[in-house]
């Protein structure tokens, strides 16, 4: 049996702090929750279930870091939205010149989108029908 109720954070590298806090807090509306003098910003995409909040936390990549190749660790995040949210995201994200590539889910039979964050990471929302 299972003790966890939620995912608190997901940490990424980020290779421009503000361009990636363009995308994350402008485009996606996440709330910065971290002081803005912070090295690394912490953005709360929702309240979570034991009253820690989800958050998202970007890293600002280390010379050493950036000096390496990418490796593609990261496949993806995921999102859950309301069908009204994934519309309104898809066209913020049109808006703001991103092509969002769609389609079903394979699994919840519900509908997904995916862009790519500045960083090249992959960010998907999935919505029910």
């Amino acid at each position: 049996m299972s003790h966890i109720t939620g995912l608190a954070e997901i940490v990424l590298w980020t290779a421009d702090k503000e361009k990636s806090l363009g995308f994350y807090q402008g485009l996606l509306g996440l709330e910065l929750i971290s002081p803005p003098t912070l090295r690394n910003a912490f953005l709360k995409a929702a309240d979570g279930a034991a009253g820690i909040p989800q958050m998202i936390v970007l890293v600002p990549m280390p010379p050493e870091i950036l000096a390496q190749p990418r490796s593609g660790q990261l496949h993806h995040i995921a999102f859950e939205t309301t069908p009204a949210g994934f519309d309104a995201q898809k066209a913020a994200f049109e808006a703001a010149g991103y092509a969002p590539r769609g389609g079903k889910h394979p699994v919840l039979a519900s509908r997904t989108m995916y862009v790519d964050d500045p960083d090249g990471n992959e960010i998907e929302f999935i919505c029910k029908e």
